[in-house]
């Protein structure tokens, strides 16, 4: 059966949600119009007085509620479904090293669809034992029933949405969130199903830049039309306008989806019950670190031959152009200077240039050059200043020497580029145990981008077993519109995707693109994100393709585009049996909210960070242990879920954390590969079952039901 994006209709919405959208938009406006140079740094003053009057009005809200008979009703049968859950999430105290001696630990209770078992199939694994941390007495204390269920209900609609998008397109869904949701099968169903598709390393004597091994021409007609791309499996097909059944959320459906998750930033309700919770999580994590400390350290020390420095972590965020440190940087360039300083680089004017009249048109000798005065290094003075850290990729604020060493298109076809990269590249190599998936950039002004990039990786040969490429669009259409680069915004998607879709249809002719695309793990979308937009995104929304102001669109009308064509690629390529793509846009670093909105359906994760670092990967955390006051297995997890959200393939991911590692939880970690305690496992995963069960447990499984409709 054909898997299909639900529609919705906007007359389905209930207005209110929609007002309460709109609303949230028109002030993220008003606030950008009023921001000043100093707002990023301010902070707002909650007044006192307005404290008061709302905990009085939550005093007298619950107070009315103790007195209504119903609501004790209500809050008894809340109490024992709590009281069941609570009993279920105890798991059986056993030794983690060792076989079950009792019953297995399983999964709370969930609420399932009609016709499904009424419990989750029991997970047949030991759990650890610790200290735990329980809370007893009301289930809700300091929120009214009301609230509760409003806020339980707002919730899980809000995690359904994100399902979808992330089903449908590819991206992963957490196993134990999807139960809870009322999908019992998610527990049990294969790690493929539904997942990204990555391709695995090529075997230890096969080519990695084999090109005879292309699939054939299917044939099909690409065109785009209202900025998505639609595939045809002939002419006739399309001259009568029948696409290739390939699911995409048209934008009147985004935009309903939207405003449902928009319309919880004003939710009271919802905001008390969320803050609440998160406090309770903050401190309930300082007192599982402080009774269990000990103990975790005692596993670790256990573990043979595993520590920090021999687990596998993977840099997940990363431009190309600053893959290496500034020492390494600097070391080339003189390097390049002394051995081939008469070899001609570039040219000007039609006059050819060499090397040595590159630097002495720039009145400077790479002898004198320092990490200091090369001036690559992010520091203070780029925080939220995005202009300044573009600057940054400029060696010594030279534009000339940023095209010569850090750019791919280039008079010697990005050679120094792609030496840098493969001396980093080795080094990974030789460390073993750390990997990096650098950014390279596809701007969309002309469909010859693919091309010229794929050219660059099979003529230079810079893959490596160590390194997955994502791929990085900057929000600039406006300055190609100024420039007539482009005539519409439509364009410029078509240049971004359609040759993904020819080298998906007809891999034969366009075998370097084919190839490249094997070690492409995902998109990324990036520019200044507190850049200001006058324009409401909504389903009034002018098309793509007849956006053809200066403007530029919004950061929503970015993502959906991407989104939707990432998502009709992604199963394309499904079908031919080729890898598919994440979506890991840049999002929270500015920006106003609708910002973290937008990336909440359609992203996959967001490995947002400082690009321009310039510093080694165990430099990052050695920092980060430091700044944080972080122990060895805090280093250790975040490390494990570097991997799990990196573009890794599943047999690598096998490898690397054990051959369950798609599981939540104690039973998905091999700490003989991970150096992760089975304790941390094992809190992580019943906290995350025990906040799930406050949802499912505050509504009716037909409720939840109705919701997927």
């Amino acid at each position: 059966m054909p898997r299909q994006f639900p529609k919705l209709s906007i007359s389905e919405v209930d207005e209110q949600v929609r007002l309460l959208a709109e609303r949230v938009f028109a002030k993220v406006l008003r606030e950008e119009d009023s921001k000043d140079a100093l707002s990023l740094f301010t902070v707002p003053e909650d007044c006192p007085i307005g404290q008061k009057e709302a905990k009085e009005r939550e005093l007298q809200k619950e107070l009315a509620e103790q007195e209504s008979l119903e609501t004790v009703k209500r809050k008894k049968s809340f109490k024992m479904i709590r009281s069941q859950s609570l009993s279920l999430q105890m798991p059986v105290q056993q030794d983690w090293k060792g076989p079950p001696t009792a019953a297995p630990a399983m999964p709370p209770a969930a609420p399932v669809l009609p016709g499904a078992p009424s419990q989750p199939v029991p997970a047949s694994y030991a759990m650890p034992e610790y200290q735990r941390v329980t809370i007893s007495g009301d289930y809700c204390a300091g929120i009214t029933v009301e609230d509760y269920e409003q806020a339980a209900k707002s919730l899980a609609k809000a995690l359904m949405i994100r399902e979808k998008y992330a089903r449908l397109a590819y991206h992963r869904f957490p196993r134990t969130t999807a139960q809870y949701l009322g999908h019992a099968q998610a527990d049990t169903a294969p790690p493929a199903e539904g997942l990204p598709d990555f391709h695995p390393l090529p075997r230890p004597q096969e080519d990695p830049y084999r090109l005879d091994d292309a699939p054939p021409n299917l044939g099909y007609l690409v065109r785009m039309r209202g900025g998505i791309l639609f595939v045809y499996d002939n002419k006739e097909m399309l001259a009568r306008q029948e696409p290739h059944s390939l699911p995409y959320p048209d934008l009147e459906t985004y935009t309903v989806d939207m405003s449902h998750v928009l319309a919880l930033i004003t939710d009271g309700p919802t905001k008390t019950y969320c803050h609440r919770r998160l406090n309770f999580l903050e401190s309930k994590f300082s007192l599982h670190e402080m009774l269990n400390e000990m103990s975790e350290f005692k596993e670790l020390k256990s573990n043979p031959h595993r520590d920090f420095y021999n687990v596998r972590k993977v840099d997940t965020h990363i431009h190309a152009a600053a893959c290496m440190n500034q020492k390494h940087l600097l070391r080339f360039i003189k390097h390049t200077y002394q051995t081939e300083p008469d070899r001609v680089v570039t040219e000007k004017h039609g006059q050819k240039v060499t090397l040595r009249q590159v630097f002495d048109s720039l009145h400077m000798d790479p002898y004198d050059l320092t990490v200091d005065s090369l001036d690559v290094h992010a520091g203070r003075q780029t925080f939220h200043r995005f202009d300044k850290f573009n600057s940054k990729y400029n060696p010594v604020g030279a534009s000339e020497l940023r095209d010569l060493y850090l750019k791919t298109e280039n008079y010697l076809g990005g050679e120094y580029f792609a030496r840098m990269v493969k001396e980093v590249a080795r080094e990974l190599e030789e460390s073993k145990y750390q990997y990096s998936e650098p950014r390279l950039s596809i701007y969309g002004r002309s469909p010859d981008e693919w091309p010229s990039l794929a050219h660059w990786f099979v003529q230079h040969k810079v893959y490596s077993p160590n390194m997955r490429w994502v791929i990085q669009v900057p929000r600039i259409y406006d300055i190609f519109r100024s420039k007539k680069l482009l005539p519409n915004f439509g364009k410029m998607l078509e240049n971004i995707f359609l040759p993904l879709f020819e080298a998906t249809i007809n891999p034969q002719d366009h075998r370097e693109l084919h190839l490249f695309l094997k070690y492409v793990t995902g998109f990324d979308s990036v520019d200044d994100e507190s850049k200001h937009s006058d324009h409401m995104f909504s389903d009034k929304s002018p098309s793509p393709d007849i956006w053809t102001s200066e403007q530029n669109p919004p950061y929503s009308y970015y993502l959906y585009y991407m989104y939707a064509n990432i998502m009709v690629l992604n199963n394309l390529r499904r079908e031919r049996g080729l890898s598919t793509f994440l979506f890991r846009p840049h999002c929270g670093e500015a920006g106003s909210i609708t910002h973290l909105v937008s990336a909440f359906l359609t992203a996959d994760n967001i490995s947002h960070g400082l690009l321009l670092k310039k510093e080694a990967l165990m430099e990052e955390y050695a920092i980060a242990a430091q700044v944080w006051k972080l122990s060895t297995c805090d280093l250790c997890e975040i490390a494990r879920n570097s991997v799990l959200q990196s573009g890794l393939s599943h047999q690598e991911k096998q490898k690397f954390l054990g051959q369950n590692y798609y599981k939540e939880g104690p039973e998905g970690n091999d700490i003989r590969k991970t150096n992760v305690a089975q304790i941390r496992m094992a809190f992580r995963y019943e906290t995350l079952c025990n906040e799930l069960s406050f949802l499912s447990d505050a509504m009716k499984s037909e409720q939840i039901t109705a919701l997927t409709k």
